[in-house]
């Protein structure tokens, strides 16, 4: 109630997220807090499957043509930007005053007009009847023993009338002084609005500083209790969850659980974890990235160095974001590096560290990509899968696109950002039911042909001479590949 379009609305406590729903819905921008990770889940499937009335901006021309019919004035000309800060264009409710209607200069342009039509009705009626009525005289009925003729000139006289009257209280309207009805914008009823994309942005649980009975901070150099540095340490919080709830494979049956994990004294090589392949019991080299940041090939490439060095059997890197380029590197001699997806719930790993339920470190493997290309010299893009890493067997195997959700290809990538060029949707599920559904709307079964398929769409050759794919698992896990064209 006391914000305008495009301000920002903080809600600190989400519950279910009504109040980013409705500040979606108003068009206002938000930001939504909360320590529970349902919360979120909940906030997230509720503004993300909404729709939401698209309504007109004033900085737009639909919205001048609209203001103009309003106010019955001349539409504006001012260039327009869609920038919503100029709010919409809302109803209204005016203010008439005795004063309004006396300065309305208009009212006497509408009389003379309709003038124009009401006189020579009124002179046939008056000789048809042989009366001598003034405007203001002639009845509202019509006589019973009027001829018809004099009857329809009664009627059309009447209905020009009532017409003169509607256009008078139309412009007293539009003249007088008026309240905005903010909560009753104008909608475009041709448009259906969704939401944006629906981001988490977080922080780790703050790691509190002691203090002593002077308010000064405790020397952790000099604390004896070794509790106290453990909780202090991102790595050690990321070794606690990681020892709780392993690491996921793309398949919910394959997953590396540790018999142990204890520190190592290594410059990049944090761990050493054991779990069991098979019969015999594997040494895994555990890499932890940065706290806030991306892990570079050459990381990988050092802490694989380390890892061989020791006598691992495999590195396994957890980090939240990995660098492009990183994933085609997954072997290092005899060594495999096994690249682990931290979840971003890892953020609150206070509330999930004892339910060990949540698929915290994932490992989703390369895509199996074909580049197939045409006659005319353009490229195609098909996907036959993913290249899953079985913990039980030590082998790599090939999923089949039932496992990949969506995919995506940038076109012209620039080894900096992936920009999505192609989406395409796959996956066990009906995707176009459910799109049905949410958009409550018939969708073209030809246009959504080219978009539910494990084959792309022709494109030119990159500029650039690289193209990027994305594969999305159906746990929501990413994993993008960089082909030379």
């Amino acid at each position: 109630m006391t914000t305008d379009p495009d301000d920002l609305v903080l809600d600190p406590t989400c519950g279910s997220g009504t109040t980013a729903y409705v500040a979606e819905q108003w068009g206002r921008r938000w930001i939504t807090i909360d320590t529970s990770r349902v919360a979120l889940a909940l906030a997230r499937a509720r503004i993300m499957g909404a729709r939401y009335p698209f309504y007109l901006l004033a900085d737009s021309r639909e919205g001048q043509l609209k203001e103009a019919e309003i106010t019955r004035s001349v539409p504006s000309s001012h260039p327009t930007h869609g920038n919503i800060r100029h709010g919409f264009v809302y109803e209204r409710v005016p203010h008439i005053t005795l004063k309004s209607i006396a300065n309305n200069a208009e009212i006497d342009v509408i009389w003379d007009q309709w003038q124009q039509t009401l006189e020579p009705l009124r002179e046939q009626l008056n000789a048809s009847l042989k009366k001598n009525w003034q405007e203001w005289e002639i009845p509202r009925e019509p006589g019973k023993d009027w001829p018809e003729p004099a009857k329809k000139l009664h009627a059309d006289w009447w209905q020009a009338r009532i017409a003169r009257q509607k256009d008078i209280d139309a412009s007293i309207a539009a003249k007088a002084e008026f309240e905005y009805l903010y909560d009753k914008p104008y909608e475009n009823k041709k448009c259906v609005r969704v939401a944006g994309p629906f981001t988490v942005d977080s922080l780790s649980p703050h790691r509190m500083l002691g203090v002593d009975e002077d308010d000064e901070p405790i020397d952790t150099q000099r604390e004896s209790a070794t509790d106290y540095a453990a909780k202090q340490s991102f790595p050690q919080m990321i070794l606690e969850n990681l020892k709780t709830a392993g690491v996921q494979q793309a398949h919910k049956e394959d997953r590396i659980t540790f018999t142990a994990l204890i520190p190592w004294a290594g410059e990049l090589v944090c761990a050493e974890g054991r779990y069991v392949e098979g019969e015999a019991e594997k040494r895994a080299a555990i890499f932890i990235g940065p706290e806030f940041g991306t892990v570079q090939r050459a990381d990988l490439v050092e802490a694989a160095r380390e890892a061989a060095d020791a006598g691992f059997d495999v590195l396994i890197a957890c980090a939240f974001n990995y660098e492009a380029h990183t994933t085609e590197f997954s072997k290092l001699g005899r060594l495999p590096v096994l690249k682990a997806r931290m979840n971003a719930d890892l953020h609150m790993a206070d509330d999930l560290k004892n339910t060990g339920k949540g698929n915290l470190f994932v490992i989703f493997g390369e895509p199996d990509i074909d580049l197939l290309p045409q006659d005319d010299g353009n490229w195609r893009v098909k996907v036959n899968g993913v290249d899953v890493f079985k913990p039980q067997t030590g082998e790599v195997v090939s999923d089949s696109i039932e496992g990949i959700a969506c995919w995506f290809i940038d076109t012209d990538y620039n080894q900096e950002s992936f920009f999505v060029r192609h989406a395409y949707f796959l996956g066990a599920n009906d995707p176009y039911s459910a799109l049905k559904t949410t958009l409550k709307a018939e969708i073209d079964p030809e246009a959504w042909a080219t978009l539910n398929s494990d084959l792309s769409r022709p494109f030119k050759k990159p500029k650039s001479g690289r193209i990027a794919v994305k594969v999305i698992n159906h746990l929501g896990d990413e994993v993008m590949k960089v082909f030379r064209i």
